[in-house]
């Protein structure tokens, strides 16, 4: 276990913003993790637990108490079943299901971030949640002072959502449980029509495994949602805003003044969300209220590759960046009356 003081926190995140911490302890094992929570619940210490940093808004004075950044290594795979440390990379462990012939898994690669993050936003992309594997999720519980282990309905997954992330100072993620499928080395089904589209497929069809893991990276690339170092379209947080969910009444009061706006041709994106909702893009919205790639003269602006991802440009501070996010939130609501919600965990700043 390794403490620092006054320790910078931006290097941790993949914005590279925010101000430093107190005391920032890395743990290396459950146990640590364990003792690091309870010593900060003891002594009434404000905690901050850190896994990859790629879903993470960090204002610039910092954060005044302890962070925990978490670096636990395992991953074990017994046939079908999958079991993670909450410090794995997810990139490399999405990788070694892919190269053990397993099928779940395949097209969230390249989502930045570690394995114990992805259950508490209920992590997807390109037609896959971490929801649908997810069997079990072993984790430290703050109010019961023990670990616990939830299975996948105690978790309470939804969209971008889980019981961990409505009660978010409860729990701590020390493992997460899959049950992968063995498809003869083929992928799971295709359920996003721009995957299908591009390898030439139809939705609901099933290619090689190594070929939808390698064509979802090649979009997410093109998006600037693979990390890169020399790329500043990759310095964010991914999709910065999630995609609002409407009643049948708010998505009828949006589409009409979607035509006022654009024209009585115009057709806003909807797609089922259950129990009578529409969901929407959060993108076409932003893109449409004005906010078109590479809006903004600032250091924070919206990617030259995605309108989704706000990034900053390498000079930016944390200031700049909600300046920016809280500008996208006006027009929008204003143009479409959507009050756009971040999709980023902010720590002391809000918008």
């Amino acid at each position: 276990m390794l403490e620092l003081h006054d320790a910078p926190l931006a290097p941790l995140t993949t914005f590279r913003l925010g101000g430093p911490a107190t005391r920032l302890v890395t743990a290396t094992t459950d146990e640590e993790v364990i003792a690091v929570v309870r010593e900060a619940d003891d002594s009434g210490t404000p905690l901050l637990i850190i896994g990859g940093g790629s879903n993470l808004v960090i204002g610039d004075k910092g954060f005044d108490g302890t962070a925990l950044l978490i670096a636990t290594r395992g991953l074990a795979l017994d046939g079908t079943h999958l079991e993670l440390a909450a410090g794995e990379v997810w990139t490399d462990a999405v990788a070694r299901t892919v190269e053990a012939g397993l099928a779940g898994l395949e097209c969230l690669a390249g989502i930045p971030g570690s394995a114990g993050a992805t259950p508490i936003q209920n992590v997807g992309a390109y037609g896959q949640e971490v929801s649908s594997t997810i069997t079990e999720v072993v984790a430290y519980d703050r109010r019961a002072r023990g670990t616990v282990t939830l299975t996948n309905e105690e978790c309470a997954f939804s969209y971008r959502h889980s019981r961990f992330k409505a009660d978010p100072d409860r729990y701590v993620v020390l493992r997460v449980r899959f049950g992968l499928e063995d498809a003869d080395g083929l992928s799971g089904p295709l359920r996003y029509a721009e995957t299908a589209r591009v390898l030439g497929v139809a939705p609901g069809d099933r290619v090689p495994l190594a070929t939808a893991r390698e064509t979802v990276l090649k979009l997410r690339a093109g998006k600037g949602m693979v990390l890169d170092p020399e790329d500043h379209d990759t310095w964010s947080a991914g999709s910065f805003f999630t995609n609002p969910i409407l009643t049948i009444e708010e998505f009828t009061a949006f589409r009409t003044r979607a035509k006022q706006h654009l024209g009585p041709d115009a057709e806003p994106p909807a797609y089922p969300a259950g129990e009578g909702r529409t969901k929407t893009s959060a993108a076409w919205l932003i893109d449409k209220a004005g906010f078109t790639k590479g809006y903004g003269d600032g250091p924070a602006r919206i990617s030259t590759k995605h309108t989704l991802a706000l990034t900053n440009r390498g000079e930016a501070t944390t200031e700049d960046l909600l300046a920016l996010a809280r500008e996208v939130v006006a027009g929008v609501r204003g143009t479409f009356g959507i009050t756009l919600v971040n999709e980023p965990v902010t720590v002391g700043v809000g918008l």
